[in-house]
């Protein structure tokens, strides 16, 4: 996924008590069409890969966690103060795109995992999946479909930032019955792979602003291909157990990816939000950090375990694009 895709938003149409835009989103805006286009196939080309050449990449699989940290990092980069600003100017909303993110998501891989009858290292998966913070090609989604991109990416932030504790908490609880979970060792994982890696790309913009500046339109291109990368890993960890357990993991993912997106719109409407919130937190629901959930499942499980994540990084920004691109088409209802 465009796991590290921060803030395409400069063409939202600016209003009287609008947040600060990020000087990132003007740059980033201009590629994230045809990076949302593009992602998709490249991930289903490592997948493929990773399927028929399993010898050449899964001696890979020890790297997986510099990967995540370079997609984090890059992440890191485009973050500013007015991200921030945006979560004070506007509580109420952020907060409840946290708790809807992390109610429904988890939720639904425990509901969907026990009502397919998965196989506890796959139901593992994708309640790990769905423990996950935000996925942050969700920023991208939202601008396609005309959403609030500030709130967007303020829920993304968050979501990420506070996962070292929310994460591990929700899987030893919800996928405890299945395997033994290593909380405190999920939690060093994601302080590793997450936590640090984005604060130092923080303080990178703040003291290398030149440099990122000039780096910054490749950032989306340098996320798809590392993104791909983890994507080939993975899949190819399990590709002797592929042909036996796609099809119900494809099901499992395309559930819980729809009862995300469909929830988190409505989780805004119950909210009293207006359209462009609906459809930011539709977004941040319904797509997950799944390169987050791979490396997690890779370290602490099995390579079967990472398999709903893989095809999570595929189908998510599939149906992520079709959704917004059906949105975009709908007029803002409060307009």
């Amino acid at each position: 996924m465009l796991e590290a895709t921060k803030n395409p938003q400069s063409a939202q149409e600016p209003s009287a008590d609008a947040v600060p835009i990020n000087p990132a989103l003007a740059v980033e805006a201009r590629i994230a069409r045809i990076a949302v286009t593009v992602f998709p196939l490249l991930v289903l080309i490592a997948g493929v890969a990773g399927y028929l050449f399993p010898g050449a990449l899964k001696p890979l699989s020890p790297s997986v966690p510099y990967l995540l940290g370079t997609i984090m990092f890059c992440m890191g980069l485009t973050l500013t103060p007015p991200d921030f600003a945006s979560v004070a100017k506007r509580p109420w909303a952020v907060v409840l795109g946290i708790v809807a993110h992390y109610l429904i998501m988890p939720g639904a891989g425990w509901l969907i995992a026990g009502a397919l009858n998965l196989a506890p290292e796959l139901a593992v998966g994708l309640i790990l999946v769905g423990c996950a913070p935000s996925g942050t090609a969700s920023n991208v989604m939202a601008f396609l479909a005309k959403g609030d991109v500030a709130l967007s990416v303020a829920v993304a932030s968050v979501s990420t930032l506070i996962a070292p504790v929310v994460t591990p908490l929700l899987v030893l609880f919800l996928a405890g019955s299945y395997l033994q979970i290593d909380a405190g060792g999920m939690v060093l994982d994601i302080v590793k792979t997450v936590l640090l890696p984005v604060i130092a790309g923080l303080l990178a913009r703040f003291f290398l602003k030149k440099l990122v500046a000039r780096v910054l339109p490749a950032l989306p291109w340098a996320s798809a291909v590392v993104i791909s990368l983890i994507v080939a890993i993975v899949v190819a960890g399990s590709a002797g157990k592929i042909a036996a357990a796609g099809g119900i993991v494809f099901l499992a993912v395309v559930l819980h990816n729809g009862f995300g997106l469909g929830l988190g719109y409505l989780a805004g409407k119950l909210g009293r939000l207006d359209d462009k919130a609906r459809r930011a937190l539709a977004f941040e629901v319904g797509m997950q950090n799944s390169g987050l959930a791979a490396t997690l499942a890779t370290a602490h499980f099995s390579p079967l375990t990472a398999l709903p994540s893989a095809v999570f990084s595929v189908w998510h920004n599939v149906s992520g694009a079709i959704v917004a691109a059906w949105l975009a088409r709908r007029p803002l209802r409060d307009a």
